[in-house]
């Protein structure tokens, strides 16, 4: 089969992962017969350096003519990059943000899953994860909320005053529960919806909207949890989640800190899908531009949203079976990176780890 795929190397260790991932998917074109044509984009700073702008209309086109696209990471050092002395329309995320609006994708997915090898990088102690760790995933809407709210600094008397909007419509919170509910038929059968509606409006909608949704997934159970009881559920007793359902901010916070609890969020892939197969898969870590260019960075996380293209995007459920247990063989036979070295292990780096990964397709 033929696909076309837009690569997004992104900026800081963004080229050197997409670099490694996209080895690791001609492996699987060679060994499945498939045909995989690139396409590459310019996002973020990247893009900003060429054309001005952090997304532009060419970028969007040869996306959307894309069967998927694979991004590595986007942003450099706030404090030193000249990007950030831009307005912040024109700053490297304002990119992530317009192309996430423009190819409408408002649903999220974030795994959350603890390796048997890695338990010793988890900070979480041993007989609190159990014996089987934990294996979950964060269904996150991405293209409403606090985020795409309105905006504004003003002054009043004398005072700066910055208001930011958070606001959501039934529409959009029960088309991100339809996803969360078919993603769980498909695992443990269980939906935590996350919210604050002690205090917020938008989440006692979110919590009526979502009930309603449960009401045609007789099977699967669904539990209502406060954002801030979630936050320390995570760290308590990671092992009671199987979908994590929530709006757009907690979903930022609570799967930042979901991949802290696995160990490193160098394993932690990430897809967003729009209502077709489309999708865009990316790292859930930064652009570390600390380590950029040094051959430091995990590649794991970046090839597993390759994993999760392929399976989503592309049906090809038996090739992203192939990567998966590549990158288990991988860590079985004890290389490691150094953001997830632990003693007797064999350190690699950012090109040897993607080698390794291929070779064990």
């Amino acid at each position: 089969m033929e696909y076309k795929i837009a690569l997004i190397p992104g900026d800081g260790i963004g080229p050197e992962i997409v670099s490694e991932a996209k080895k690791v998917l001609d492996k699987v074109c060679e060994k499945y017969h498939h045909t995989f044509t690139y396409s590459e984009v310019l996002l973020g700073g990247a893009s900003i350096d060429v054309h001005g702008v952090p997304l532009t209309d060419e970028a969007i086109a040869t996306a959307k003519a894309s069967d998927a696209v694979l991004m590595g990471s986007i942003g450099g050092d706030a404090k030193t990059s000249p990007w950030y002395k831009l307005e912040p329309s024109k700053r490297p995320e304002a990119g992530l943000l317009a192309i996430r609006k423009a190819l409408n994708l408002f649903a999220n997915l974030r795994p959350a899953y603890l390796y048997k090898e890695l338990e010793e990088a988890c900070p979480i102690k041993k007989e609190v994860i159990g014996e089987n760790g934990f294996d979950m995933i964060i269904v996150r809407e991405l293209t409403g909320g606090l985020y795409f709210g309105e905006r504004k600094t003003i002054e009043e008397n004398g005072v700066k005053k910055a208001i930011d909007t958070l606001s959501y419509n039934e529409n959009e919170i029960r088309r991100i529960a339809i996803k969360a509910f078919d993603i769980a038929m498909k695992r443990r059968k269980k939906v935590t919806s996350v919210d604050k509606a002690n205090v917020l409006d938008s989440s006692r909608l979110w919590r009526k909207v979502v009930e309603e949704v449960a009401k045609d997934y007789p099977e699967v159970t669904l539990e209502h949890m406060l954002v801030d009881n979630c936050a320390m559920q995570l760290v308590h007793d990671p092992a009671q989640f199987d979908v994590i359902l929530t709006e757009n901010m907690f979903g930022d916070i609570l799967s930042d800190e979901a991949s802290m609890v696995t160990g490193s969020i160098g394993m932690l892939s990430s897809a967003s899908l729009n209502e077709t197969k489309f999708g865009l898969y990316e790292p859930s870590h930064g652009s570390a531009p600390d380590i950029a260019g040094q051959n430091k960075a995990n590649p794991i996380a970046t090839i597993l949203s390759a994993a999760m293209l392929l399976r989503y995007s592309l049906n090809l459920d038996e090739e992203a079976d192939a990567v998966e247990a590549a990158v288990q063989k991988v860590l079985t036979d004890g290389y490691r990176t150094g953001d997830i070295m632990s003693e007797g292990c064999k350190k690699v780096g950012t090109k040897e780890m993607g080698n390794l990964i291929a070779a064990a397709v």
